[in-house]
Parts: structure tokens; sequence; C-alpha cells
């Protein structure tokens, strides 16, 4: 298998400084590309975290030449302070969260995050995890399903996708992926539906820039992986495992975790009982160079802060 390609590298080695060696948590270890530029770099040591079970073998064998300076667990990132007490760890040298769904996971068949292959619709980050997004969809009222479309996919149609779902399933249980995505393209409204053979180019062009179902899918993903929950707490508790002069980047794919690891670090800096330092005013942004090369870091920005004291 190629390795996976992660974002923003450089950039994360740039604030993380792994050169002055010391013990780094990646969170949401992924293939392990991040880690393995870490230690690379000269991460004296590293303990990688993930909750999807494929992951970890993948990035087993992406840092095979570092296998006595990394290890790697199977846990959620807001695991992390049961994960260091329990191997005695007081402090870090310095911490980095690559937030969402990863390219490895859309591309997996049988996952059920995509609707580009009609499959069984899971959506589990953590496939040792008893609640898909079939159970979920089979389960839900209407009005909990807009909510969810609407504040974790920003989707203006939820209730009108909402209520078309609710509809549907009492006809047929749904399970699938091109079956969800089909229900949502037919509920959003004329403009957004897929053009008809024939229709002008520029259309075609819409349909192929933005699925109607894909805002509606990344809810339901948000949803079933509780991808936003706990994320503020976790951000603050790990600020706390940082050593003086320690850092920490975070790399958010959507608004909402951006808005959510932005807010956090500001609101940390002002408290009192910690002494940290925003490090990234703005969020950092892939070069032009990078999105050409890797087109899933289009979307993707870097926070990063400091541990002063």
């Amino acid at each position: 298998m190629a390795l996976h390609e992660p974002v923003l590298t450089q950039e994360v080695l740039t604030f993380l400084e792994p050169q002055r060696g010391g013990l780094f948590v990646d969170c949401t270890l992924g293939a392990g590309g991040h880690s393995l530029a870490l230690l690379e770099a000269g991460a004296t040591r590293l303990i990688g975290l993930d909750r999807d079970p494929a992951a970890l073998t993948i990035a087993a064998e992406t840092l095979k030449a570092f296998r006595d300076r990394a290890e790697l667990v199977h846990a959620d990132f807001r695991q992390l302070d049961a994960v260091l007490d329990a191997r005695g760890i007081g402090a870090i040298n310095g911490a980095l969260a690559d937030l969402g769904v990863s390219s490895m996971q859309l591309a997996e068949p049988g996952r059920g995050f995509s609707f580009q292959r009609d499959e069984l619709l899971d959506m589990r980050m953590d496939t040792t995890a008893s609640r898909t997004a079939a159970n979920l969809i089979r389960d839900v009222s209407e009005a909990e399903l807009a909510d969810v479309i609407r504040q974790y996919g920003e989707e203006r149609h939820a209730r009108r996708i909402a209520h078309a779902v609710i509809r549907a399933r009492e006809r047929t249980p749904i399970r699938s992926t091109s079956q969800l995505a089909e229900l949502i393209r037919r509920a959003n409204p004329r403009r957004g539906r897929r053009p008809r053979r024939g229709s002008p180019a520029g259309n075609a062009r819409r349909w192929s820039r933005i699925d109607p179902a894909t805002r509606t899918f990344q809810a339901l993903r948000i949803w079933v992986n509780q991808e936003l929950e706990g994320l503020d707490e976790f951000l603050a508790r790990l600020l706390r495992r940082l050593a003086a002069g320690a850092r920490a980047a975070v790399i958010a794919f959507h608004s909402l975790e951006d808005r959510i690891v932005k807010h956090t670090f500001r609101a940390l800096e002002a408290a009192t009982d910690i002494e940290v330092r925003v490090l990234t005013r703005r969020p950092v942004v892939p070069t032009d160079d990078e999105i050409a090369r890797n087109p899933r870091a289009r979307s993707a920005k870097l926070r990063a802060i400091e541990r002063l004291a």
C-alpha cells in the first residue's frame, strides 16, 4: 500500500521542533505519516493513538524502522490522560492532533463513509464500536435528525432532507450509502439535483464540485463518531500535559472543528491558571504546491499553541 501523505508536514515540524528530542504524542495516528516525520526529525520517543484498528496496522508498517521508539495504542484522542497515566507519564514535549476522517478511511471499501460506492451505511472510525449510521438513522426522530444535519453539516435544507429520510424508512430500512445519497439528492431543491443529459456545462461542473449529499454525509459521520464532543475539554487537558516550552499543533478540516480549536486556544491563553501562548493568530494553510500534489490538503487549517510555564 502506498504511504498516505499527511498534510502540512513541514509546518508541523516547524512548530513542534522535534529536533529538540523528547516524548511526542500523535493523538490521531492515522497511517503514521506525521509520526514518521517527527521521529525522523529527532523525536526521542513517540506514542501514537488511534481508535481505528485498521489505521494502527498500517501505521505499524509505516513506523517499523522506529518500533523501539514508537508505541501505538488503540484509543480515542480523548483518552489521552488515561493512556499517559497508565504509563506513568506526567509531561510530554509535544503533541499533534489531525482531526476528522482520513482519506485512507474514505478510500477503504466497506467503511460506508462515502457515497461514491454502494456499500453498507457504517461510518464508524472505530470498527469495534456498536453504533453505525444505519442504526442511528433507524432510531432517530425527524427533529433530531434535522438538527444533526443542520448543526454538523451546515446544510440549509436539513428539515427537507430529514423529512424525506424518515418517510422513506417507513417503507424500507435505509442500509446503504447509495440508498441514502439518492434520498438526499431527491430532497434537495431542483438546482441541487444531478444535471440531466444535455444540461448546460456549467450545471454539470457545479454538480461535479459539490454533490448534494456531501454535507449530510459529513454530518452523519461527525454524529456517529461524536467527533466534536469533548474536543474543547481534550485540548485543555492536552495543554496541561505539555512541559514548559512544549507545543501542540492541531489540524482541522472543516469550520466546526476549527472554530472550537480557535476559541479554546484563545480562552486558554486568557486563563489565569495556565500560561500559554497562541502561535497562530490566523490558521496556517497549505501552499498551492501542496494542494496540487495532495488535493486532500485543500481544506486543512493548522493552529499551534505553546505552554510557557
